[in-house]
């Protein structure tokens, strides 16, 4: 993976590990190229960013296609079409815009592996229990099996969040994907409501977190 968003790589890391795939991440694609120029036929696949520093990931993924015969997931936030366009015609084999659920990362990576006709040693994720579950047929939360009463606007903000785990929301998502009325403070509102509902100590959220200037985050 070639991702400079090192907390995300770890949440991405971490999940992948279940379904026995092992991820080496790098920060940096000068370190990358020159790992991969070494180590190449160690790797089944990259998982690459496209705002890299120093260097832009379109350069990469060109760089990578020319040299090695590894098939390539393009992880980007960019949104412009043009890019994803470029990065398919470069020889990508996949593009998957953030933010998006670590589920889909799992089975697209299975799905170009069999293309490549390459295998995971075991496909059987290890029995690890979510801490948040989303029962949308229920419309339901738990949190380590226990149901949360959430208000129906609490209830859809904490279901994109669980939704999107590990990936940062703005105001803007939040009102975009939810039914709530944009007004001012209306979701900082709701989410200390959902705080206090998840938290040990709302006051130290340790699941619930704010990034600041960008907006809110899932973690466990």
């Amino acid at each position: 993976m070639v991702e400079d968003d090192t907390e995300l790589a770890q949440i991405l890391s971490d999940y992948l590990s279940k379904f026995n795939i092992v991820v080496e991440n790098f920060e940096d694609p000068f370190l990358a190229l020159g790992t991969l120029g070494i180590k190449h036929k160690e790797y089944d696949l990259i998982i690459l960013d496209l705002t890299l520093p120093g260097l832009d990931g379109l350069e990469v993924c060109k760089k990578l296609v020319e040299q090695y015969d590894i098939p390539i997931i393009i992880s980007s936030a960019r949104s412009d079409i043009a890019d994803k366009v470029t990065a398919l015609e470069l020889g990508a084999d996949d593009y998957l815009p953030k933010p998006y659920d670590p589920r889909e990362l799992e089975v697209r990576i299975k799905t170009i592996l069999r293309r490549y006709k390459k295998e995971i040693t075991s496909t059987t994720p290890q029995q690890t229990q979510e801490l948040f579950e989303l029962h949308e047929e229920k419309q339901e939360i738990t949190k380590n099996n226990h149901y949360i009463k959430f208000t129906v606007a609490e209830y859809q903000i904490m279901a994109l969040l669980v939704k999107r785990k590990g990936f940062v929301l703005s105001r803007y998502d939040i009102l975009e994907n939810t039914d709530i009325d944009e007004n001012s403070g209306s979701v900082a509102v709701l989410i200390n409501r959902i705080r206090a509902k998840i938290e040990e100590n709302p006051k130290h959220p340790e699941h619930l977190i704010t990034i600041r200037g960008l907006g809110y985050k899932l973690v466990e």
